[in-house]
C-alpha cells in the first residue's frame, strides 16, 4: 500500500480525497504527521500556491506528498475570487462569509457564468508532477442543499440543474474539479506503483 501525505489542514478536503482515492493509496493529513502550522498562499497562481504546500512539506519532511489549490473564477467579476477563493471576503472569512459576498457582488449581473479549477502539486521521489481538473458552471442566486463545502450551495455544473450541495459526495466527486484533477493522480500513481 502506498501512503502518502495531502497537504491540507482543511478536513472537508482530506474527507473528500479520501473517498476518491482507492483503498490502496493511504492518505494522511498534516495533523497526522505532527505539521498543524499554516503554510502561507502567496502564489498568483493556482500552480504557484500548489507547489508552495507540497514543497514545503517534502523539503521540511523528505516524505511523498500532494497538495492542491482551487478557485472559482466567475467570468463577470474577472476570475474573482480565483486565487483568493478561500479568502474572499477577508483573510478569516468563513465559508458563508465568501459566499454571501461572492451574491452580493453578482447582485444585478445577468452572466452568472463560472468554472473552478483544481491544480495538485505532487512530489513523489523528489520529482514534482501536476494535475489539473476544471469544470464549467454558473453562480445560483442564492444558496441550496447541505452537503459540501465552500462555494458547493450556489455552484450549479453544466449538464446539471442542482448545486455541488445538492448532490450525493459520489456525483459530485465524479465530476468535480477536484475529482477530475485527482483521477489524474491516481492514474499516475497507479502507473508508478
Amino acid at each position: 500500500m502506498l501512503q502518502i501525505v495531502f497537504a491540507t489542514n482543511n478536513y472537508n478536503k482530506l474527507k473528500e480525497i479520501r473517498h476518491i482515492l482507492p483503498p490502496t493509496i493511504s492518505v494522511l493529513g498534516l495533523s497526522d504527521i505532527g505539521f498543524d502550522t499554516d503554510i502561507p498562499e502567496n502564489g498568483l497562481t493556482l500552480k504557484e500556491n500548489a507547489t508552495i504546500k507540497s514543497s514545503t512539506i517534502y523539503e521540511r519532511f523528505n516524505i511523498d506528498c500532494f497538495s492542491d489549490d482551487t478557485g472559482l473564477m466567475v467570468d463577470d467579476l474577472n476570475d474573482a475570487p480565483g486565487v483568493y477563493s478561500a479568502r474572499y471576503a477577508g483573510e478569516n472569512a468563513s465559508y458563508d462569509d465568501n459566499v454571501e459576498k461572492l451574491l452580493k457582488d453578482l447582485e444585478g449581473s445577468t452572466n452568472r457564468s463560472a468554472h473552478f479549477s483544481t491544480v495538485i502539486s505532487l512530489f513523489l521521489g523528489g520529482i514534482e508532477y501536476f494535475f489539473e481538473g476544471r469544470i464549467d458552471g454558473i453562480i445560483s442566486h442564492k444558496k441550496s442543499g447541505h452537503s459540501g463545502f465552500g462555494y458547493d450551495p450556489i455552484f450549479i455544473p453544466d449538464g446539471y440543474d442542482i448545486t455541488f450541495s445538492e448532490m450525493s459526495s459520489k456525483l459530485k466527486n465524479s465530476i468535480s474539479h477536484r475529482g477530475l484533477a485527482t483521477s489524474k493522480l491516481v492514474k499516475f500513481l497507479k502507473d508508478k506503483i
